[in-house]
């Protein structure tokens, strides 16, 4: 089942993308600002359908934050053939403009999707020799498999999906609390500790850094 993302701060719409996408058989997250739709990027999705003029963040400014490998549709009230080669040039796969027809849309969903999956939108997320494999949730330094806790993993997922982003302490409870709703802002130095330790068993390589005073972010080629 793909999971899609919605940005979209019209509460009509929104609920009507969702509806009319699960009937379709499609896992959907709705986000109703950007800020809070940069949040939920660590879920993972399979294809995010965005509108540009949100709260909080913009479209444009959210896409910058959107690993390459996740298809992007742009749905916007703006129609300009300018607005339309900007965003395409920026990443996004499509644009729709508003109104739209639903039938058009869930097309356009399905051809997004499709085209993913050929061009080979891998489940695997690298950095140097640690691989994070998001579909089966393990974990592999050069080859050999790295057993985590539930929460220690998606913690490495996360700071993996911020692309080398520092993300402070507040901000990965805030995405990871949806897989792990036990873990504190007073337990994540912990996690963080232990999960270091078990990546030390097999590299010497310091993957994981604190920036002091603002959080953590995953260091390497990503």
């Amino acid at each position: 089942m793909s999971r899609i993302l919605i940005v979209e701060d019209d509460e009509d719409i929104g609920a009507v993308l969702q509806r009319e996408l699960k009937k379709e058989g499609f896992e959907t997250m709705w986000a109703a600002t950007g800020t809070e739709g940069r949040m939920m990027l660590g879920t993972n999705p399979d294809l995010i359908l965005m509108d540009l003029m949100l709260p909080g963040m913009s479209g444009e400014e959210l896409l910058k934050h959107i690993p390459k490998q996740t298809p992007v549709i742009a749905v916007s009230a703006r129609s300009s053939t300018d607005d339309k080669i900007s965003l395409l040039s920026e990443g996004c796969v499509d644009y729709i403009t508003k109104p739209f027809d639903i039938r058009e849309l869930k097309a356009r969903v399905n051809a997004a999707l499709r085209t993913s999956t050929r061009n080979g939108s891998s489940s695997r997320i690298t950095c140097g020799d640690l691989i994070i494999d998001t579909d089966k949730h393990e974990v592999f330094v050069e080859d050999k498999e790295v057993k985590l806790t539930r929460t220690e993993y998606a913690i490495l997922k996360m700071l993996a999906t911020g692309r080398g982003r520092v993300i402070s302490k507040s901000e990965l409870l805030d995405l990871i609390k949806s897989e792990t709703p036990d873990c504190t802002e007073s337990s994540v130095k912990v996690h963080i500790s232990n999960l270091r330790k078990k990546i030390k068993e097999y590299t010497d390589t310091e993957y994981i850094e604190a920036v002091w005073g603002i959080g953590f972010k995953l260091k390497g080629d990503l």
